[in-house]
């Protein structure tokens, strides 16, 4: 007696019923070997949401539990996010500034999950607050385990920078710093950065001030898109921002 059909096998039968439809035998009705593009491998869509499954995956492993429902909700982070997915080397850097709490961190997760979602072909991120990097990055008793972590730094597709400005600066930080952007922007590796500091005034302190002119300068080439934002403290109505 002949095995019944099992459920499982149906891949098996398609496969089989395609090579034998190229010698005139039909195994399967027509139409029965044909799945619907929401299951279909071949579809260029159903490709796309698998990218887009993935790439979300690595964003929410990236990303801390009180930014998980970040948006992109500006018109001008939006765009930057569009132009990294369309072209990824072209991106250059944005850059978010404003006093703390006005939604800089949420938008550039924001940013990030917009291009997760998109379904790009890679995605890495690396999110760290720039005290938390210099912390990790000054010299340890494990030799080069410093300069690994700066490579790693460098050489991720995606690197979101938060707080730059906000550790206390020095010739090293100012060192490490400039090797980090430099090497980003010799690469075109999108970048993500955030600042309580402008990044330009004439009148107080900018963000110039704390990266040093080496790094204001590969900064202005680096970064395709400013956001200067403004309001009130979001934090203290109870907000994440």
């Amino acid at each position: 007696m002949a095995e019944p059909v099992r459920a499982g096998h149906s891949g098996s039968l398609r496969a089989i019923d395609r090579i034998l439809a190229a010698k005139g035998i039909r195994l399967l009705p027509d139409g029965a070997n044909d799945p619907s593009p929401e299951e279909n491998p071949g579809n260029q869509e159903w490709h796309r949401r698998a990218r887009a499954e993935y790439a979300l995956n690595r964003w929410r492993s990236g990303t801390p539990p009180r930014f998980r429902d970040a948006e992109a909700t500006l018109p001008e982070v939006a765009a930057w996010a569009d132009r990294a997915l369309a072209d990824n080397a072209s991106a250059g850097a944005l850059l978010l500034t404003g006093q703390t709490g006005t939604g800089k961190t949420h938008e550039a997760y924001g940013a990030l999950r917009r291009i997760a979602s998109g379904g790009p072909d890679r995605f890495e991120l690396v999110a760290v607050n720039s005290a938390d990097m210099y912390g990790s990055l000054r010299p340890s008793q494990v030799m080069g385990s410093s300069e690994r972590e700066l490579r790693r730094l460098s050489e991720v597709q995606y690197l979101l920078l938060d707080d730059l400005g906000t550790a206390k600066t020095s010739e090293w930080t100012e060192e490490i710093t400039y090797r980090l952007i430099n090497y980003r922007y010799n690469h075109c590796l999108p970048t993500v950065i955030t600042s309580n500091l402008p990044a330009r005034d004439d009148d107080g302190p900018d963000l110039s001030d704390f990266v040093g002119a080496r790094v204001a300068s590969r900064l202005a080439e680096m970064v395709t898109t400013l956001v200067p934002m403004i309001g009130d403290d979001r934090r203290r109505g109870g907000r994440a921002a």
